[in-house]
């Protein structure tokens, strides 16, 4: 596709960045904020109901989630876990340490913090959190960042509790574990003001770098999450949740102006083939499919389930239509039908014949259901009350067509594409938090949080440079990186060439990640003990990466395990020296001929030999010298 003119489009692109903050305890209780992997201690079930809010309204979204009519077992840990979690007991009062990591960010956002901070509840039906409604609380409005595209404005930053973290899901259930839910969470949201992908991107990347300086930030995958509002002229504010990696932002922006630019098409051409609106049909058309060859239709007929369809007035061609890289508008209507009815899937006629459905299957189902030229008829196969229920929302998804892009939230996938999660949510999910006090804000405690801000990314930059040697480029990397807060640790813990720990962390785990190298298993211990192994001299730099990598795969174990594993022993500079003579001996003719040759010949046969047990700086100083002693 030709490059976009994002300007001329209208985009305006909105973020919402949510990070969890690193404090000693949860945000309503004494819990700690630590995540467990071994089985949990207990789990309850519950179902959940949406409520009214003050103004006697539902909240669309609530309801929707509602209807689903899921069961939801909670797991939970007898040692932190408490009755906060499990809504079994009042919220205690509000997080002190949490909240003076907000107002600080606020102050590196040029925001004004409220006078008096109040929780409120939003409503979350979805059963991410057991009493039906996540706490959240405004702490500061009206802040700004500048962007080489222009001033971005920072609307709102709220502190709220994180949801509790799914484990499976089915048709019956969802699995919730508590560990998570109740943990800090930062949420900042910016004006409209973002008109391009990279502007987003490099705007998030701001926003990161001043929250990783308070040095009271989680990281790691999961822990930092960015939500964008999506619109272009003429189309609607679509809000994608998700977007976990930095790198994925531009390309879901990218992807979703495609979207909405090709969802207007299709209604262009609804209009122009006189299509303004229809009525909902279903008919029964089980027995033309009575001896189909299709596996997932015969499935379902013989279960005792039965073949609906509807038909698509004016829609033939444009349900085939992509309108994402490998999505098409009837992978919309899909997603619509699945999400609200739960059925597997649909079919259309703008992909038959397929799927074991013949060509004379697909013209009796046109014959019978009176279908046109310009029409496109859906079908479903499953029990009778699903498969209309499934059509129901194909129909009412299609009707959206007629009028271009509908409000929705969408879910990102890992490919920059999205996918149909809910309807937008409305004013009515907000209400007051009646079981904790406000918090009020005085001049004082806003001023000794302002004269203790931390270094700013530009200042660290520079330090990094001046002090600690580091090249530019590996300065800014280090900056941006999640790894920072590991990075300063470990130069004031270990004496090892700061380079060395910058390029590890950034070159040497990203060249492991590509490899496919479980390196989120590696934990800040693993590091601390690697560098302390060279330190040592228990091992040479140039062994990190096998090291690393075999922790990786065993991240119970040590690194003396690993350097016993793997047959690395730190070779003395005597042994090297010897090594080095030995070597030197198999080409003493080309040390008289060619001396400089002979010392990179000798270097890259210890270097191939010892890898992971020499360093190579070391080994070429001695093979110089063990080389000019010999040469004539």
């Amino acid at each position: 596709m030709e490059a976009l003119d994002y300007r001329s489009l209208g985009l305006r692109v909105g973020l919402e960045i949510h990070q969890q903050l690193n404090t000693k305890h949860k945000l309503f209780c004494e819990c700690p904020t630590s995540m467990r992997d071994e089985s949990p201690h207990y789990e309850v079930q519950r179902k959940l109901r949406p409520t009214q809010s003050e103004l006697g309204e539902i909240d669309i979204a609530a309801q929707f989630e509602f209807k689903k009519g899921k069961w939801f077992i909670y797991e939970g840990y007898e040692d932190s876990v408490c009755l906060v979690e499990l809504d079994e007991e009042p919220p205690h009062p509000l997080n002190q340490e949490a909240l003076d990591v907000a107002l600080q960010v606020a102050l590196m956002l040029n925001m004004t913090p409220v006078d008096e901070v109040h929780v409120m509840r939003k409503i979350v039906i979805d059963g991410s959190n057991t009493c039906g409604f996540q706490r959240t609380a405004r702490v500061a409005m009206n802040g700004w960042i500048d962007d080489e595209e222009g001033r971005v404005r920072i609307l709102t930053l709220s502190l709220e509790e994180d949801a509790a973290r799914k484990i499976i899901e089915d048709d019956k259930s969802i699995r919730y574990r508590l560990d998570r839910l109740g943990i800090p969470l930062i949420e900042i949201a910016t004006g409209p003001d973002i008109h391009s992908p990279e502007q987003a991107k490099r705007v998030a990347l701001r926003i990161g770098q001043l929250l990783r300086a308070t040095r009271k930030v989680k990281r790691g995958i999961g822990t930092i999450r960015q939500d964008l509002n999506i619109s272009i002229s003429g189309g609607a504010r679509i809000e994608v949740k998700g977007v976990q990696e930095l790198d994925l932002i531009p390309k879901v922006i990218e992807y979703e102006v495609q979207r909405q630019l090709n969802l207007l098409k299709i209604r262009d051409e609804l209009i122009r083939r006189g299509v303004s609106d229809f009525e909902e049909n279903y008919y029964d058309v089980t027995d033309i499919f009575m001896n189909t060859q299709s596996r997932v239709i015969k499935r379902a007929i013989s279960s005792g389930g039965t073949v609906f369809a509807s038909v698509l007035p004016g829609f033939a061609g444009l349900v085939g239509m992509q309108i994402q890289p490998g999505r098409r508008f009837g992978t919309e209507l899909a997603e619509r039908a699945i999400v609200e009815s739960g059925v597997g899937g649909i079919f259309h006629t703008d992909e038959m014949p397929a799927y074991g459905i013949s060509k004379e299957e697909v013209e009796q189902l046109k014959r019978k259901v009176g279908a046109k030229e310009l029409d496109c008829i859906v079908f479903v196969a499953a029990d009778k009350d699903k498969a209309l229920s499934a059509l129901k929302a194909v129909i009412a998804r299609a009707k959206e067509a007629l009028k271009g892009v509908p409000n929705e939230t969408r879910a990102a996938n890992p490919d920059g594409t999205t996918r149909y999660m809910r309807p937008m949510p409305g004013a009515a999910r907000m209400y007051p938090e009646t079981d904790v006090p406000p918090t009020v804000i005085s001049p004082d405690r806003i001023e000794k949080l302002r004269a203790t801000l931390p270094e700013l990314p530009e200042q660290k930059v520079a330090r990094f440079i001046k002090d600690l040697g580091l090249p530019e480029d590996l300065a800014k990397l280090m900056v941006r990186s999640v790894y920072l807060e590991l990075f300063e640790d470990l130069i004031k813990q270990v004496q090892v060439s700061p380079t060395l720990i910058a390029s590890t962390l950034e070159y040497t785990v990203k060249s492991l990640k590509r490899e496919g190298v479980p390196i989120e298993n590696l934990s800040d211990d693993h590091f601390k003990e690697v560098f302390e192994a060279v330190q040592k001299g228990l091992m040479a730099k140039e062994a990190i990466p096998e090291v690393l990598k075999w922790l990786s795969i065993n991240p119970s174990k040590s690194v003396s395990d690993a350097l016993s594993a793997l047959g690395i022993r730190a070779v003395s500079e005597q042994e090297l020296e010897q090594i080095v003579k030995t070597f030197a001996k198999d080409v003493e003719e080309l040390i008289k001929q060619n001396p400089e040759k002979a010392i990179k010949v000798v270097i890259g046969k210890v270097m191939k030999e010892y890898r992971g047990r020499v360093d190579g700086k070391v080994v070429s100083e001695i093979v110089r010298k063990v080389i000019q002693n010999l040469t004539p």
